[in-house]
Parts: C-alpha cells; sequence; structure tokens
C-alpha cells in the first residue's frame, strides 16, 4: 500500500495537514487518481462494463428518479467517429471501451407519457441539473471502481462540442442528453501519467462561510507549486495557472461548439425555464 504522505505530497505539490486516520485501500485509490490519455489495446474482462454500472448505480440520485443513463461503445468504426467529434483525442480510439453518460430524462418522459400525464416539470432547468448531477456522481463511482482493479480512465467533455451528431450516432430520443465520455482500460505501462497537483485547501475549503479575498495567498502559491510541475514534467508551459484559466474565460475560443448548448437542449426538448 503506497504511504499516504506521498500521495498527498503529489496530490498537493507538499504534505498540507497532519493526519490521524486509519489508511486504506479507498483511499489510497482516490489519492493516486490520474487521468490516462495512453492505453492498451486489450479487452476488459467478461462482466467488468457490468459491474462498473453497478458501481454507477450504487452512487445517490435525488428523489430515487435515476434520471441517468449510460451508452458503452466498444465498435471501433462508431469508437473512430466519436473520436472525430471530441477534437481527435486518439485515446478515445484507443481505449477498449468509451462510455458516454447521459442526462436521461427522456425515460421519466416516456414513463409519465404512458400513463396519461404530461411532464411539464421537465421545461424547468432545475430538473436539468438533477439529471447532470446523478450522472455526474455516478460516473465518479463508477471511475473510482475502475481504478480500483487497475484500470484507467480519463473523462471526455469535448462531445458536448458536437452534441447533435453525437445523440444522432448513438440514437438518442428527446430529452436524453450527453453530459461527458469516458475512455477506460488498461493503462499502458510506458506512458503513466503523474499526478497533478491541485489547489491548497484553503482555496476550496470554507468552514462556516465562503471566502473570497483570503484565497488568494492559496492561489499564488498553487502557482509556484504549477511552475515547477511543469518545470519537472518538461512541459512547456508559459505564465502560470492563474493565466492560463483567466484566458480561457476572457473570451469564446476556449468553449469552441460548447457556447450553443442552450440551442442544442432546446433542440432536444428542453425550454429551459
Amino acid at each position: 500500500m503506497t504511504n499516504p504522505t506521498e500521495l498527498l505530497r503529489s496530490r498537493y505539490g507538499e504534505v498540507p495537514f497532519n493526519y490521524e486516520i486509519d489508511w486504506n485501500e479507498s483511499l489510497e485509490t482516490l489519492l493516486a487518481h490520474r487521468s490516462v490519455r495512453s492505453y492498451l489495446s486489450d479487452p476488459l474482462p467478461p462482466g467488468t462494463l457490468e459491474w462498473l454500472v453497478a458501481a454507477a448505480q450504487s452512487a445517490p440520485s435525488s428523489a430515487n428518479m435515476q434520471t441517468w443513463s449510460v451508452v458503452a461503445v466498444e465498435d471501433p468504426e462508431r469508437k473512430a467517429e466519436l473520436c472525430r467529434l471530441a477534437n481527435n483525442q486518439v485515446w478515445i480510439n484507443q481505449a477498449p471501451v468509451f462510455f458516454v453518460w447521459l442526462a436521461d430524462l427522456g425515460r421519466l418522459a416516456h414513463i409519465a407519457d404512458s400513463r396519461g400525464l404530461t411532464p411539464v416539470a421537465l421545461d424547468y432547468v432545475e430538473l436539468l441539473v438533477k439529471a447532470i448531477v446523478d450522472a455526474s456522481v455516478a460516473a465518479q463511482n463508477a471511475i473510482v471502481a475502475a481504478e480500483s482493479v487497475g484500470l484507467g480512465t480519463v473523462y471526455i467533455g469535448a462531445i458536448r462540442k458536437s452534441t447533435q451528431e453525437v445523440a444522432t450516432l448513438l440514437n438518442l430520443p428527446p430529452f436524453v442528453f450527453p453530459v461527458f465520455g469516458l475512455c477506460v482500460g488498461y493503462p499502458n505501462p510506458e506512458a503513466q501519467p503523474v499526478v497533478k497537483p491541485r489547489l491548497p485547501q484553503p482555496a476550496v475549503f470554507h468552514r462556516e462561510t465562503y471566502k473570497l479575498a483570503e484565497q488568494d495567498d492559496a492561489i499564488a502559491h498553487y502557482n509556484d507549486i504549477m511552475k515547477e510541475f511543469y518545470t519537472e514534467q518538461k512541459m512547456n508551459v508559459a505564465g502560470d495557472w492563474s493565466q492560463h484559466s483567466a484566458e480561457r474565460i476572457a473570451t469564446l475560443d476556449y468553449l469552441k461548439g460548447c457556447k450553443y448548448v442552450r440551442e442544442t437542449l432546446n433542440n432536444f426538448g428542453f425550454k429551459l425555464l
């Protein structure tokens, strides 16, 4: 079992707090997470996908409405098309399976219709938010399960830049929206990624009330940690984390096709009142 102090150092670039806790494999799996972008072509053992979905279904669900679904794509041609639609991220083709996680209100709409009820609440953004949250926590459960048995994963948010094309490819009905993709497979041992440091806890962890101005020192410290990380990894990155992040929200270029999500959602049946 990995030393927890070393995992904390990898996660934060330092050991940020003292702890008295019984270390276990679950905590190790969570803290050792890293995004995998190079996979072996080895197929997954029979039953693996079903176990991952069982783990996903063990996540909480708002009002037990279970407003998510997932499509597992293994067909090489369909994966290749999804790869093209998601900025040609080659690891989509490499991984033996590509999950597409869905905010699924279509199932409830179908059930309501079959019982003679009009699903008027689906016109309101709150139910879409619930569905996206449901899909997200379910997917994270699947990730933890996958990594606990030696698999690697990486989220693919870029499918939202071609949402309509993804929906057509996967035969999605109205009120079913693709939220993100997820590669799952065995990591290539010759291209093992490192753990990327996260913001210091004083920037994200508040007690009693939220404090914005007090985050400045933690953010400045994180900029230094990330500069050191880029140097250690021989990554030619100009500027610091704050600069990169600020530039991403300073124009619409970073959003690419995703800036039309509202119009796409309207096409999927969501009125977003």
